[in-house]
């Protein structure tokens, strides 16, 4: 529920912890050119992705990009899609602007904030192609595990804005969360495990955080379901 300014009257618990950090002056004169033309700040606004692309493709949505290793990566390994990265830590997204214009990537844009808003307010229901969340915060101890991202509520938002046939791919570091994760998926009615071939690639880059976690032995577990065609 919201006032009429639009803020929230019962803001919603977060499933991110909140960072704050400078950019660096080669950030920052790299944000200054780019932010205006591919970045944009969550509103409650419906988004025209097709106009903010400049072209009409198969749209994919990264929730919690990080610093954006994997999203440049895969955004490279896939030309002919358009690819939405969405993160609240802005020097990740600074690092990520840096890459998109040292490597000129095309098809990359950036939003900052809060991804269920973006889920709720500014994604046209059945329009996504593919979802991508990538070692969610875990919110290891019980009593925060109210935060975290991936649970029922949230899996069906999720499949309502993917198109029949769209994927959902997750990975977690954390045995205990995967296990919840699973079972949260596997009880959402429009999910189901994919048996077609995917319309996007589950291919990922080892970023700095995963190397981590091999090294101290942690398992990585992978997700991926598919909207049930009607």
């Amino acid at each position: 529920m919201k006032d009429s300014k639009g803020s929230r009257l019962h803001p919603r618990v977060t499933s991110f912890r909140s960072r704050r950090g400078a950019l660096t002056a080669a950030q920052q004169e790299s944000w200054d050119r780019q932010w205006p033309k591919i970045g944009a700040e969550v509103s409650d606004d419906r988004l025209d992705a097709t106009s903010w692309f400049g072209r009409d493709a198969p749209l994919i949505l990264e929730i919690g990009s990080g610093t954006g290793t994997a999203t440049a990566a895969m955004a490279k390994a896939e030309p002919h899609v358009n690819l939405m990265a969405v993160e609240v830590y802005r020097p990740g997204l600074a690092q990520l602007l840096q890459q998109i214009e040292r490597d000129e990537i095309p098809n990359i844009r950036v939003l900052r904030g809060d991804a269920m808003d973006v889920l709720e307010n500014m994604i046209e229901p059945e329009s996504l192609t593919g979802v991508r969340v990538f070692f969610p915060d875990p919110w290891p101890k019980a009593r925060h595990h109210k935060r975290r991202l991936l649970q029922g509520p949230t899996f069906a938002l999720i499949a309502s804005r993917l198109k029949a046939g769209g994927v959902l791919h997750v990975a977690t570091d954390h045995a205990e969360y995967a296990e919840a994760i699973a079972e949260a998926g596997n009880a959402e009615p429009c999910l189901t495990s994919l048996d077609w071939e995917s319309p996007m690639t589950h291919e990922r880059p080892v970023t700095k955080f995963e190397d981590k976690a091999h090294q101290v032995g942690s398992a990585i577990t992978e997700l991926i379901w598919g909207k049930i065609r009607s």
